[in-house]
């Protein structure tokens, strides 16, 4: 059995060691166009930031491993076309500039993400960045050391933790976003309301509900003003955070896609041509809380899909559990933990959902020191059936939205979750552990 995968950043790492594993004679042929394999872009904050000191810490894998479990690896190989007929991948060596064709039993669709590059006048000046791979995260350290004011467009996770990066750096840090929250995808309006004023606390300028209508250069073309349609911001540095985009037009119209381009999977990871497989932020995943095909570019997602293109490459073995989207952040000494639909997400898509907020501490008060938890959960007023959950505190609550993912992803109610059994010992928490009294809430 011959094996291409095309892309090796999560998914792709994930799925040749998976295969290897379960298939340790197939021959497994990877093209990455890219000088490396497995970088946590998610950790490019943490870089940015110095907290992490080497950036080859943020690799957890390398080419010479994956030859050394028995892969061909052709790394700076750009693949330019797939016969799916044919089955054939043709790929041209960017430090030679040769054109090979390789052929195939069995394909691994691996190809990733790109952020999105909205057509925004003057968007060619220098210093206006991308933030997600490795060669990015080198640029914009090394522009961010002569930048004393720098501007972030995008408030999602990576945008905000660059924030805080720049900021803990001693940079003037501004951050533009078009809708009025940060993280609207994650967090309702209570949590993300204390995490704009924690910004605005930490000298962060905030330009929310505003997009940006052009950038304005110098004479030597390097941007110094981001417009919005009713103020300017000056900038030596912009990175740009608006989101990404599957890169998946390698195979055009071949497999079934969803409108932003992300491929259809079946729960074995295979495409609507079963002997392509797809996994990871060219994919889609199915989200258990609306049961529904959806598009969340996560490195979670990819290694586990990377996993399940391994178990599955020679026949549908072991199904895919679906995803929550769960993720955490950390944010100036705040740590968030969410899964989920939040309240505003689920009533925007028709749901007859609701919710319960509860703050409350995480320990009994005659323990010296104790900590204030927000906590919130979605759920279905019909079924009960739990749809989403927030908590935010000082004290390091984020391995309660594992807790409450599983909750979504078993289909539990309020009720399972009210009566669940957690352990009780003063250092750790009450007789009642917080989740349950947030359920009791939600029951009342």
């Amino acid at each position: 059995m011959k094996v291409v995968v095309i892309g090796c950043t999560h998914a792709g790492t994930s799925a040749v060691k998976s295969i290897l594993k379960e298939s340790p004679e197939a021959e497994v042929i990877v093209y990455e166009r890219n000088d490396n394999v497995s970088f946590l872009s998610c950790g490019i904050a943490l870089y940015v930031g110095g907290v992490v000191k080497n950036a080859q810490d943020l690799f957890y894998s390398n080419p010479e491993e994956l030859a050394s479990l028995g892969a061909t690896v052709n790394m700076e190989h750009n693949v330019t076309s797939i016969d799916t007929e044919l089955k054939q991948v043709t790929a041209v060596n960017l430090k030679t500039n040769e054109t090979s064709i390789t052929s195939y039993d069995k394909l691994v669709m691996t190809t990733g993400s790109w952020p999105i590059v909205p057509p925004i006048p003057g968007i060619e000046a220098n210093n206006i960045l991308l933030c997600k791979n490795y060669n990015q995260a080198n640029k914009i350290i090394d522009s961010a050391k002569d930048a004393k004011r720098i501007v972030v467009v995008g408030g999602g996770y990576i945008g905000i933790e660059l924030v805080e990066a720049f900021v803990e750096s001693g940079k003037n840090v501004t951050l533009i976003d078009g809708l009025d929250r940060i993280l609207n995808k994650y967090l309702d309006k209570p949590f993300t309301d204390k995490l704009e004023q924690e910004l605005l606390n930490q000298g962060v300028t905030l330009a929310l509900g505003e997009n940006v209508a052009h950038f304005e250069s110098d004479e030597h073309s390097n941007v110094k003003k981001v417009h919005t349609a009713s103020k300017s911001f000056e900038a030596d540095m912009v990175i740009l955070c608006v989101g990404f985009k599957p890169s998946t037009e390698l195979l055009g119209d071949k497999v079934d896609k969803l409108p932003n381009g992300a491929i259809k999977v079946n729960e074995y990871m295979q495409t609507s041509q079963p002997d392509i497989f797809a996994a990871g932020d060219s994919a889609i995943v199915h989200y258990n809380p609306t049961q529904s095909d959806n598009y969340i570019p996560l490195a979670t997602n990819a290694v586990r899909q990377g996993l399940l293109v391994g178990k599955n490459i020679k026949k549908p073995t072991l199904a895919y559990r679906g995803t929550q989207g769960t993720s955490g952040l950390y944010l100036f000494g705040w740590k968030i933990g969410s899964t989920g639909l939040t309240i505003e997400n689920a009533l925007a898509q028709g749901i007859n959902a609701d919710m319960a907020y509860l703050e409350d501490n995480y320990r009994p008060e005659f323990m010296p020191t104790t900590e204030k938890v927000m906590m919130q959960l979605v759920f279905d007023k019909d079924t009960k059936r739990i749809l989403g959950g927030q908590l935010m505190s000082k004290y390091d609550i984020t391995q309660s939205a594992n807790t409450l993912s599983l909750a979504i992803q078993n289909k539990m109610t309020v009720e399972d979750l009210a009566l669940s059994d957690f352990f009780f010992q003063p250092h750790f928490d009450r007789p009642w552990n917080y989740l349950n009294l947030l359920a009791q809430a939600a029951m009342d």
